[in-house]
């Protein structure tokens, strides 16, 4: 399958079914609505004005492109609306290679040509992001062409199939608006995610948030720096912000909401449903350099009397964060702490042995007030996944996990 690059294309001249050379491309069209992949038609530069021929006239492209009709019927070019130009469009744009988990420029585009039933079919076979493309673009027109295509033969090409490139468009003057299809992108793990997103101007991070599933945004929010979580987050209508929120870890957002500026966190709040609204509501309350800071409202926690079937199913319906399962507490009147179970053990005993039985006898513990420093040495000490953080009457108030104390000491870094 024959295939040419969109720089090629791009001053190619056009000849007409007399044979007279009556201008050259300026631009190569699409129209997804139409069409994902397939050529619509190019923009010819010609002495009388822009021009817009639809592919169905072309007829032969071999040191130009020949087309069968005289340029007297011609139409003139209408500027384009619901046209993709692939050359302002497309070139130099960021795109998402989910594959290589990250943020690529397009430096050239590869055409496939097909026969059609009565005129030649183009179709977007793939987009260049390596150095191949970019080198091609340098020097078109400085070296002859012979040189640059052995040059050219030197370098790997790297590219990006045509059904893999998630397209970013956000910049409201342009008349082309891109649907951006992100299923792909959703599917890596949130901190790859992350990572991408940090790459991407301010406006791109805000269409990315603006599709992804609340979830997925969530967990890839908290990945994030905080000073870019907040310009990320007052870039959103409150709706969506607080839809986003509501799905985030009860500390992450309190600190979140912290950092912003109190007339914007107090917005997104009120747009939150009232039960998530009032525990991250009260975190926000505490310094967040002490235990109660970094403390999560998302625990697990049973009655006394509670069985090792009460505790499987409870897991079943837990929607907290998967670093808050990995222990079970029990408590007692006004919520005091009894005791801890690991995940482990409940996993090994019969369903009806009472959890009081499987707890661990020792339980480290820290006041709310502790600061960070504290906090750490006791997650080093003893080798913790979580710690349970207890008022002045010994009721748990909340839980620091493990990933909260990374987080904490990356940080510090």
């Amino acid at each position: 399958m024959p295939s040419l690059a969109l720089s090629d294309l791009i001053g190619a001249p056009v000849i007409d079914n007399t044979g007279a050379r009556a201008g050259k491309v300026r631009e190569v069209t699409l129209v997804p609505q139409e069409n994902s992949s397939q050529i619509a038609g190019f923009v010819v530069k010609t002495r009388h004005g822009d021009r817009l021929l639809l592919t169905k006239s072309l007829s032969l492209i071999n040191g130009g492109l020949r087309i069968a009709t005289p340029a007297s019927e011609w139409s003139p070019f209408a500027g384009g609306e619901g046209m993709l130009l692939l050359e302002r469009d497309l070139l130099d744009q960021q795109i998402i290679d989910v594959h290589g988990r990250k943020v690529v420029r397009v430096n050239d585009i590869d055409i496939h040509e097909e026969a059609g039933h009565d005129h030649i079919v183009l179709k977007i076979g793939a987009v260049d992001v390596g150095a191949r493309g970019a080198v091609r673009r340098l020097l078109k027109g400085v070296v002859p062409a012979a040189v640059l295509n052995l040059l050219l033969t030197k370098i790997p090409p790297r590219m990006i199939p045509w059904e893999f490139v998630d397209l970013i468009e956000t910049d409201p003057a342009r008349r082309v608006k891109l649907k951006i299809s992100l299923d792909r992108l959703a599917k890596l793990h949130p901190a790859d995610i992350a990572d991408i997103v940090e790459d991407l101007a301010p406006a791109e991070r805000e269409a990315i948030f603006e599709t992804l599933d609340e979830e997925v945004a969530a967990e890839t929010l908290e990945e994030i720096s905080p000073r870019m979580q907040v310009s990320i987050l007052s870039s959103l209508d409150s709706d969506r912000a607080a839809d986003i929120v509501e799905e985030m870890d009860p500390d992450a957002a309190a600190d979140l909401l912290g950092d912003m500026h109190p007339d914007d966190s107090q917005e997104i709040l009120t747009e939150m449903q009232p039960e998530e609204r009032a525990e991250v509501a009260e975190l926000m309350n505490f310094e967040e350099d002490t235990a109660a800071g970094r403390m999560t409202t998302d625990y697990m926690a049973l009655g006394p009397n509670a069985k090792v079937e009460d505790a499987i199913e409870m897991l079943r319906n837990f929607e907290g964060g998967v670093e808050s399962i990995s222990t079970i507490y029990i408590v007692g009147d006004k919520d005091k702490l009894l005791g801890a179970v690991p995940l482990a053990k409940i996993v090994l005993a019969p369903s009806g042995t009472p959890l009081m039985m499987l707890s661990t006898g020792h339980l480290t513990t820290v006041h709310p007030g502790a600061d960070e420093k504290t906090v750490a040495e006791l997650f080093d000490k003893y080798n913790l996944l979580t710690l349970p953080v207890l008022d002045e009457n010994g009721a748990l108030t909340g839980v620091i996990t493990a990933d909260d104390v990374i987080n904490m000491l990356r940080a510090k870094l």
